[in-house]
């Protein structure tokens, strides 16, 4: 089973993306944060269930798609990195994640 880990950057984008949705639903936003806590804890026993992220072209660099949102995942040999909540909208830039 893969440690999970997450970066600033992954934690800053899940509270500012429920801080958005909060403005007009708290419950949503609540609902919002459990989906996403319980997708990436997913990732301790199926670290592979994501898809490579089309825009990186790198096998390590991968992505769930959440709704809206794209959960950026780096394999590591001994655990799992979340690197970021993306939403779907906005242009994804892959020089964040690395090659």
């Amino acid at each position: 089973m893969a440690e999970v880990r997450w970066t600033p950057q992954a934690a800053s984008d899940l509270e500012n993306a429920a801080d958005f949705i909060a403005k007009n639903s708290p419950h949503y936003a609540s609902l919002l944060v459990m989906d996403f806590l319980a997708a990436v804890s997913r990732l301790a026993a199926f670290p592979r269930f994501g898809r490579m992220v089309p825009e990186v072209k790198n096998p390590a660099i991968r992505e769930i798609i959440l709704g809206n949102y794209r959960v950026v995942y780096r394999l590591n040999p001994e655990s799992v990195e979340v690197l970021a909540i993306h939403h779907a909208a906005r242009l994804l830039d892959p020089t964040k994640f690395g090659r």
